[in-house]
């Protein structure tokens, strides 16, 4: 058996380490948005990033990778500068830019990356210091500038359901992404039920494993990180979205 001593040294050890993952677990660089619109009518956008550390100066790391975690080197996108200092308590900005690449991509619908943006803390000044390093990745959709009317319109309205043995099948008709978030009978349920939030691409469908429900709602994100919800009427095995 371990003595009291020795017994006293390691729980002591352990609550240190505890309480330094605790403090650790919040990012000190952030970024002010959830999801990022870049327009095909723009060469660079600038997003803003912040070390809301009031005592230390972070490095900044940025990158983009495609949908397959893939690190884009010389993609249709590129952020720079990829690593910069941010002051305490300071903002900066961090500039998207497209390259020749970007007219490769579908020019009838959006496209989807990764902006990645990680923290690198100082080196610690004292010895057995436990570091984190956290890293934030949302979502980065090109909407090319053919859609860029119709994304001012209630597109998402065009959205359908039809019944299914196991559910309801989604189509998406439209040229932009829909991540959705909730589904359930009713504007409650949709938004508090458990879910797995799935992305429905531009003009596809996904199956949503689901019991029949007589008023359909589906809550889904939109550009601005709100999550509206919608109902649906639903006509034999088809649901169209209720007008407001």
């Amino acid at each position: 058996m371990l003595n009291s001593t020795l017994r006293g040294g390691l729980l002591t050890k352990l609550f240190c380490t505890t309480a330094l993952i605790s403090m650790s677990a919040q990012s000190a660089v952030t970024l002010d948005r959830t999801r990022i619109v870049f327009p095909g009518t723009e060469k660079s956008i600038n997003v803003t990033i912040s070390n809301d550390n009031p005592q230390e100066a972070y490095l900044a790391q940025s990158w983009i990778e495609d949908l397959q975690g893939n690190k884009l080197t010389k993609g249709a996108i590129l952020a720079t500068p990829p690593l910069q200092r941010i002051e305490a308590n300071k903002k900066s900005l961090v500039r998207l830019s497209t390259t020749a690449e970007v007219a490769k991509l579908p020019q009838d619908r959006e496209s989807v990356f990764f902006y990645n943006l990680r923290e690198v803390p100082p080196k610690p000044t004292g010895g057995n210091t436990l570091q984190i390093a956290l890293q934030s990745r949302v979502k980065l959709f090109y909407r090319p500038t053919s859609i860029l009317a119709e994304a001012d319109t209630q597109w998402s309205h065009k959205v359908t359901l039809t019944k299914t043995a196991k559910g309801y099948l989604l189509n998406n008709p439209t040229p932009f992404n829909l991540t959705v978030i909730g589904f359930g009978n009713s504007k409650e349920q949709a938004e508090k039920n458990a879910f797995n939030a799935v992305m429905i691409p531009p003009k596809s469908t996904q199956e949503l494993t689901s019991a029949a429900l007589t008023t359909p709602h589906l809550t889904y994100i939109n550009d601005y990180g709100g999550k509206p919800t919608m109902s649906f009427n639903c006509q034999g095995e088809t649901c169209t979205v209720k007008g407001e």
